[in-house]
C-alpha cells in the first residue's frame, strides 16, 4: 500500500540511517524462487510490492487477517524505465483467478502447479506467519512473462508507523462511515467513524481507511485498490513537502526498514542504497497507477486477454502508457511500428478447437477465424462441458507463447495451462454473445500497445486526492 513512499523516503534517508539500516534490513530465502524466469531486459527494473496483512507480532492489534498464516492483501509491480524518470505500479487485485506455478514450501518439497486459483494464495503457501514472497513472485513472473528484478514485503504494522511518522495523510470522502463498515458482522451501524469530506488519517486510522471495504463504492477490492493508489499518492507528497533533510527522514527511515522484508538482492544497506539512489529522479507526475485489466467472474475477478498481455508487452518494451519510448532517458515522441504489436499471424501453430455451448456451429466460426489468421486447426468438437460462459485457451507444456498469440483473437479469453500437449480453445458464451474478433494491434487505436481504458484510467502519483471521488 505504501511502497512507494518507502521508495521516495529511502532515495533521500538511507544514507544517514545507514548504521541502523545495516541491522534492520530482513530478507526472505531465494531458494523458492523457481529456476523457470522470464529473461531479464537491459532497460527498466520491475519491482514487486507485496503488503501483507498477517497478525502475527507487532500486526496482532492491527487488524489483519485471522489466524497465524501470512496473507497478502494489496500487491503490485512497479516498473521503473530505463530512463529512471517514469515509473508505472500495475496493482494486482487479491481475489484475481491465475494460475500458480510450483513453489517452495517450508520442507523443501514443491507444490504442484495450481491452475484457476486465488492470486492471494501464493503468498500463503507454506502456511507461515511471515508468508511465501518467493511463490508470489514465480506467479507475478508467470502471469505477466516478466521478470521480477527484486521483490519487497510490507506488513501493517510498518505502514502504521509510517503514516504516524509523517504526521497524517490528507484524504476524502464521499460520504460518511460507520463501524459496520468496517465490521459487517455487527448488528448495529455502530458510530460514525470517517465523516464525509477531507481529512488527515494516521496509524490505526490510516489502516482503516485504506482497508475499507464497504460504506462507499461498490463495497469491491477493485474499488479499495483505487482509493490505496490515491493515499499513496498522498503519502508520497507529504513527505516530500516536509523537506529532505536528516531531522523528518530518520523516523520515516525507522519505519520503512522495521516494515520490511525483501529479497536478498536488496539485503544490505548498500544495495538498499544503491538501488533507492537509481530512483531518485523519478517525478511524482510521471508515477501512474494502474490496474490490470479485470472483469468479474463470478464472486472473483478475472485477468482480461489479450488486454493483460499487451500491458506487460509494452512495460517489456519499456514503452510508457501513452506509447513513448523512454531508451534510457531518450523518451520519444511516440512508439515505433517496430514497437507495436504486429497483427495476429498463427504460422506455425496448431490449435484444436471445442465449443463449450450449446450454439450450433461456434467451432466451426471460430476455426475460420483462425484459419484466416493461418492457424493450423486440427479439428472441431463439442467439449464436454457445454455451460462454459468464458472462453479459454489452454496450453501444454512450452506452448505460453502461442497460446497467448491464440487469445489475441478472442477478446477476455483467459489462458490457462494443460497437462495435455498442444493448444485447445474451448469457446465460450462469451464468443457466442460477441463473435468479432479483437483488432489487430497495428491499428490506430492501439499504437501504445496498450489497452486504451487502462492508459485513460490510470492516475498519477501527484493527483489531488479531493478532486475526484469516483474512486471512493
Amino acid at each position: 500500500m505504501s511502497a512507494l513512499s518507502f521508495l521516495v523516503l529511502l532515495v533521500a534517508g538511507v544514507g544517514w540511517g545507514y548504521l541502523k539500516l545495516t541491522g534492520d534490513i530482513d530478507t526472505f530465502s531465494a531458494d523458492g524462487i523457481s529456476g523457470d524466469r522470464p529473461p531479464g531486459t537491459a532497460g527498466g527494473q520491475n519491482v514487486l510490492v507485496i503488503g501483507s496483512d498477517t497478525r502475527s507480532g507487532d500486526n496482532s492489534g492491527l487488524g489483519g487477517s485471522t489466524g497465524a498464516v501470512g496473507r497478502s492483501d494489496t500487491v503490485f509491480l512497479l516498473h521503473v524505465y530505463a530512463d529512471r524518470k517514469h515509473a508505472v505500479a500495475v496493482s494486482v487485485p487479491r481475489d484475481a483467478m491465475v494460475d500458480i506455478p510450483a513453489c517452495r514450501k517450508p520442507d523443501g518439497t514443491w507444490t504442484e502447479p495450481r491452475q484457476h486459483s486465488q492470486f492471494n494464495g501464493a503468498f500463503s503457501v507454506g502456511e507461515t506467519a511471515e508468508g511465501n514472497p518467493a511463490c508470489t513472485q514465480n506467479t507475478v513472473e508467470h502471469l505477466t512473462g516478466l521478470r521480477v528484478d527484486h521483490t519487497v514485503v510490507i506488513d501493517f504494522a510498518g505502514f502504521s508507523a509510517l503514516t504516524s511518522a509523517v504526521g497524517g495523510v490528507r484524504v476524502c470522502l464521499p460520504q460518511d462511515v460507520y463501524q459496520r463498515d468496517l465490521n459487517p458482522k455487527l448488528a448495529t451501524q455502530g458510530s460514525r467513524v470517517f465523516a464525509k469530506g477531507e481529512q488527515t488519517v494516521s496509524g490505526q486510522r490510516a489502516l482503516d481507511y485504506v482497508r475499507l471495504r464497504h460504506g462507499i463504492g461498490d463495497g469491491s477490492d477493485i474499488g479499495r485498490i483505487k482509493r490505496q493508489q490515491a493515499f499513496v499518492g498522498s503519502l508520497v507528497k507529504k513527505i516530500k513537502s516536509r523537506g529532505m533533510n536528516p531531522t523528518t527522514l530518520l523516523p520515516l527511515a525507522d519505519a520503512a526498514t522495521d516494515a520490511m522484508t525483501v529479497d536478498p538482492g536488496l539485503g544490505s544497506a548498500d544495495k538498499l542504497l544503491s538501488f533507492a539512489l537509481s530512483m531518485k529522479n523519478v517525478d511524482l507526475h510521471n508515477t501512474k497507477f494502474v490496474t490490470v485489466p479485470w472483469r468479474y467472474e463470478g464472486a472473483r475477478v478475472a485477468v482480461v486477454e489479450p488486454d493483460a498481455d499487451e500491458l506487460w508487452a509494452a512495460l517489456k518494451a519499456d514503452r510508457t502508457l501513452d506509447g513513448k519510448e523512454t531508451k534510457g532517458g531518450r523518451a520519444g515522441s511516440g512508439a515505433s511500428p517496430e514497437a507495436s504489436q504486429p497483427p495476429v499471424s498463427g504460422t506455425g501453430i496448431d490449435v484444436a478447437v471445442y465449443n463449450g455451448t450449446t450454439v450450433t456451429g461456434l467451432a466451426a466460426r471460430a476455426a475460420g477465424l483462425l484459419s484466416a489468421h493461418d492457424f493450423g486447426v486440427t479439428g472441431t468438437a463439442t467439449a464436454q462441458d457445454q455451460n462454459r460462459s468464458r472462453t479459454v485457451v489452454a496450453y501444454g507444456p512450452g506452448l505460453r507463447d502461442q497460446a497467448r498469440t491464440t487469445a489475441r483473437l478472442f477478446p477476455g479469453a483467459r489462458i490457462e495451462q494443460s497437462t495435455d500437449a498442444g493448444i485447445q480453445l474451448i469457446v465460450g458464451q462469451d464468443y457466442a454473445d460477441d463473435p468479432s474478433p479483437a483488432p489487430d494491434a497495428s491499428s490506430p487505436s492501439a499504437a501504445s500497445g496498450v489497452p486504451a481504458d487502462v492508459a485513460d484510467g490510470a492516475r498519477s502519483a501527484d493527483d489531488d486526492p479531493c478532486e475526484d471521488l469516483s474512486y471512493g
